[in-house]
């Protein structure tokens, strides 16, 4: 039984892993793994739980099974309350068409002072609401700067480095960072004054190595002129006040957590509540039709469900692994045969520019609990040295941010960036590594070894 479990998840993460050729969405087969992994923990339970005492009855190894199933969803739904507000709060600022503030303000024909441009707006915008929003902004935003497809194409390679660099320096930026944060591995001052010049370092050396390839002046689109044009469906006034109100909501949620101590969902739902009450209010007076898709109720048919059930089934299926103790032998293995917690966070970084970050963090974190300073205080000289890489803000959390985080960029389909870069310019994955995977490979070395010369040596 307790090798059976570690064959579903395996097969689970091929079928993810191999989500475009198989033609099966990977929120299934995460589920499907999940359910699986935990019926097999139940079923065996006498023979898999190390922790059990000896002559333990079914009844009561069925109810510790439960029990932790229940414990680790109740962790799990934080982060996914937490990705459904934060999701709902971008798409409402969209609807409104928050996002021309900035949008609208880039105005410049030169392929390097664009290059420039996109890349710092990408990388800031993407630590204030995340890398996918933030990808899906500004891919949207070159269509109406750049002509020529394949000249499109190398700026999108910039976003997709852009974005990932963005999210990793901040608690709100990225999926896993968020998984940290919320999981205590991290602060978020922690994280954002430690990270934040790692993350510069890995987008300044792409820009850098580009800003010597592009030359000359980009190609603008022909503007259709209609007279049946659309009206915008918001005014100055309303577009302006929803971003900043939306914009402040994302940012107020570390300030809260500071201040009240909840958990960060909690800081995500008072600033939506607020969204909510603000548009109801300002689009009172409007009729049904025009109403409809700028409210909450609205906006949230447009919320990627599908990705919050692949969190749900994923998350899941790990915290069975680790329930088993699956994953105490994987650390256990890496730390006999790396044995430097750099060197497994960049090994970690590194394979998730091949499969999903969101499993590979999560099984970090199961794998290296969090170290309390009583347990520090407590322990020997001789594992003082390696247990204070596992404290809160310890070395291998925040290098593990890092590298999960922009080691997704090398390859077009490690991150979910990626994957929207793809899919909306249909990028060819043989193209971007011929002339966008080496360009983010050093960013992410770079960066790396910047933080370990930084906060290591």
């Amino acid at each position: 039984m307790y090798a059976l479990m570690a064959l579903i998840f395996v097969f689970g993460y091929l079928c993810i892993a191999l989500e475009h050729p198989l033609k099966v969405d990977k929120a299934a087969s995460a589920l499907l793994t999940a359910v699986l992994a935990w019926t097999v923990l139940v079923l065996g339970a006498d023979s898999i739980l190390p922790m059990l005492e000896a002559g333990s009855h079914a009844a009561d190894n069925t109810g510790l099974v439960v029990g932790e199933l229940r414990h680790h969803l109740g962790e799990i739904s934080e982060i996914l309350f937490f990705l459904m507000g934060a999701m709902t709060i971008v798409e409402l600022i969209d609807a409104h068409e928050g996002f021309k503030v900035i949008t609208d303000r880039i105005r410049t024909n030169k392929r390097v002072h664009l290059l420039w441009l996109i890349g710092l707006i990408t990388f800031f915008l993407s630590a204030a609401l995340d890398n996918l929003a933030t990808t899906i902004v500004m891919i949207s935003l070159l269509r109406k700067l750049v002509d020529d497809q394949k000249e499109r194409w190398f700026y999108a390679g910039i976003v997709v480095i852009a974005a990932n660099a963005g999210g990793a320096w901040s608690p709100i930026g990225d999926v896993t960072t968020t998984m940290l944060w919320i999981g205590n591995q991290v602060t978020a001052s922690g994280i954002v004054v430690k990270l934040i010049i790692p993350s510069i370092i890995c987008l300044l050396v792409p820009l850098t190595i580009m800003s010597f390839i592009l030359k000359g002046t980009i190609t603008p689109p022909k503007v259709k002129v209609s007279r049946e044009s659309r009206r915008d469906p918001t005014s100055p006034f309303e577009r302006n006040l929803v971003f900043c109100l939306g914009l402040g909501a994302l940012l107020f949620v570390p300030i809260f957590k500071t201040i009240t101590h909840l958990p960060p969902y909690m800081g995500i739902l008072f600033g939506l509540g607020v969204l909510w009450v603000t548009t109801e209010i300002i689009h009172r007076s409007k009729n049904s039709e025009d109403k409809d898709p700028l409210s909450v109720v609205g906006v949230l048919r447009r919320i990627d469900v599908t990705s919050v059930l692949f969190f749900l089934g994923i998350l899941l299926a790990v915290s069975s692994l680790s329930t088993a103790g699956h994953l105490t032998q994987v650390a256990t293995y890496l730390k006999d045969s790396l044995g430097n917690v750099y060197t497994i966070a960049m090994s970690i970084g590194l394979l998730s520019a091949v499969v999903d970050n969101v499993p590979m963090v999560a099984g970090a974190m199961k794998m290296y609990p969090l170290v309390s300073p009583e347990a520090l205080a407590a322990a020997s000289p001789e594992e003082v040295s390696w247990l204070s890489n596992f404290v809160v803000n310890g070395n291998f959390w925040e290098m593990l941010a890092y590298c999960a985080g922009t080691g997704g960029s090398i390859l077009i389909i490690g991150s979910a960036a990626g994957v929207a870069a793809m899919g909306m310019e249909k990028i060819n994955f043989i193209w971007y590594v011929k002339y966008i995977s080496g360009l983010a490979f050093a960013g992410y070395i770079a960066g790396a070894l910047s933080y370990i010369a930084l906060f290591a040596l």
